[in-house]
């Protein structure tokens, strides 16, 4: 079925709620999992900051995603998977597809949110994976879905 699933990862809690499942899907079909981090500090510094700044929060970027990458492997690897990680740097949706391509990934599994993202719609980076990847794409929506309150319960205190 599944030998190779790539996760991407963003650091959030919320992009990490896809783990549980993850393990499950790796263990019951023997898969190799990768786990990837795609780098954009700086991409919104760009033309505002000095080069020195740029590239200061790029590499402040990698170390922090290189450690939690090692991190969450280590837990994964203990509870009797295999697993790797990757850091790329660029924009995450393309990185996230071409790794994807040339590495044979058999399924790409993410959360529909990760850091920055609104609850109300598909996160755009999890939106263009979906819409441009080649491979099958697993997404775990991982926001719990609150209904607007009634206008008698907002005025009453429901």
């Amino acid at each position: 079925m599944f030998k190779k699933i790539l996760v991407p990862l963003d650091g959030s809690d919320l992009a990490a709620k896809i783990l549980p499942q993850v393990e499950e899907l790796a263990k019951m079909c023997g898969a190799q999992v990768t786990l990837i981090t795609v780098g954009s500090s700086g991409i919104d510094l760009a033309g505002v900051a000095s080069p020195e700044v740029f590239q200061t929060a790029a590499e402040h970027d990698k170390r922090a995603s290189e450690r939690y990458l090692q991190k969450v492997t280590g837990d994964l690897q203990g509870k009797g998977l295999t697993v790797n990680w990757a850091y790329l740097q660029g924009m995450p949706a393309q990185a996230i597809i071409k790794y994807a391509d040339d590495n044979d990934v058999d399924l790409i599994a993410l959360a529909t949110h990760g850091k920055g993202e609104v609850a109300w719609v598909l996160g755009s980076t999890a939106e263009k994976v979906v819409s441009h990847a080649t491979a099958p794409v697993l997404l775990i929506r991982v926001i719990e879905f609150k209904p607007p309150l009634l206008k008698e319960e907002f005025f009453m205190g429901a």
